[in-house]
């Protein structure tokens, strides 16, 4: 079960969260039909929007986090609310790319340069908006960079997403795609299946004192990959106290997490209608149904002519 650890550290100095969250990346993998590169980086991502939103105290306070590269992957965009229910998706999901020399996915390489955007509707008059460059396209690092330079708040950000290895490749692989990065991510009939997912947050309050300080940065330096604890069998509340555990780690809860889309007839209904007056009448002019379908789990809901002309009527009427 995908879960997120919240905790505190060095006298409420410190404040942390980890997560596990291989089932639901391998949910929006399965929906979206994603290559490997792309995986993880919404994987990644994914699991940054679950820990933010559980940081969220209202019921009905809503997250975005958007980033728009230039890279081939052309974008992804992830929502979560404050019970940690998550949803996303990116524009380009088949991309593939080689292996870094590292032998690691390209997701910098596939995100590019550009921005990062996160977006928090607290149900105030107007959301509140923070943005900041991309560093390195790798989503831990540049969540990192936003954190202390758009909201003060030293941070540092780890995520990570492992998939399945299989050293079977088959014949027809993408044109573009090198033998050696489908040999680390695995046979293409599994398409890059998730083997381990989560990350961690670890942020300094204000005030806190430069010994503190410089003994985190020394711990921090030398941490293993996300994905390597996980797989060695480690626990996010283990992940905290390997990290923190010198700092008197007080564990606060355990929040689950899924992947969750709550798209509905209702809403493409609400979707439609707000298109406005023009844009209703050139579809029931054309005379066939159309098909919308949802970004987030690529739900299809098809909408009649006479179902089209019932919107417009409601449209004239509002």
């Amino acid at each position: 079960m995908d879960y997120i650890v919240r905790a505190v550290a060095a006298d409420q100095q410190i404040r942390a969260f980890a997560a596990t969250t291989k089932d639901l990346v391998e949910t929006a993998r399965g929906y979206h039909n994603t290559s490997p590169v792309a995986t993880a980086a919404l994987g990644r991502l994914l699991t940054a929007g679950a820990m933010m939103g559980a940081m969220m105290k209202g019921e009905k306070d809503l997250l975005t986090l958007q980033i728009g590269g230039d890279g081939p992957i052309g974008g992804i965009t992830v929502t979560a609310d404050s019970a940690a229910n998550v949803k996303g998706y990116v524009n380009h999901p088949g991309v593939y790319l080689p292996a870094t020399d590292k032998g690691k996915l390209d997701v910098g390489g596939a995100v590019g340069n550009g921005v990062l955007r996160v977006i928090r509707d607290l149900g105030l008059k107007e959301p509140y908006i923070g943005q900041s460059a991309l560093q390195t396209g790798e989503i831990g690092d540049d969540l990192t960079y936003y954190f202390a330079m758009s909201e003060q708040v030293p941070s540092s950000v780890g995520l990570g997403v492992l998939l399945e290895r299989n050293a079977s490749l088959k014949a027809d692989q993408p044109e573009g795609a090198s033998k050696e990065a489908l040999a680390l991510e695995g046979d293409l009939a599994e398409v890059g299946k998730v083997r381990q997912a989560g990350g961690f947050i670890i942020q300094l309050m204000p005030f806190t004192p430069d010994d503190v300080i410089d003994r985190l940065e020394r711990k921090l330096a030398g941490v293993r990959p996300v994905t390597a604890m996980l797989d060695a069998g480690m626990e996010p509340e283990q992940i905290l106290e390997e990290l923190l555990g010198e700092f008197h780690l007080e564990i606060l809860d355990k929040i689950p997490t899924q992947y969750r889309c709550d798209c509905s007839r209702e809403r493409i209904e609400r979707v439609l209608i707000s298109l406005g007056k023009k844009e209703l009448e050139e579809m029931i002019a054309d005379g066939e149904p159309i098909e919308v379908n949802c970004q987030f789990c690529d739900k299809k809901y098809r909408v009649s002519v006479g179902e089209l002309r019932e919107l417009l009527m409601i449209s004239q009427r509002a």
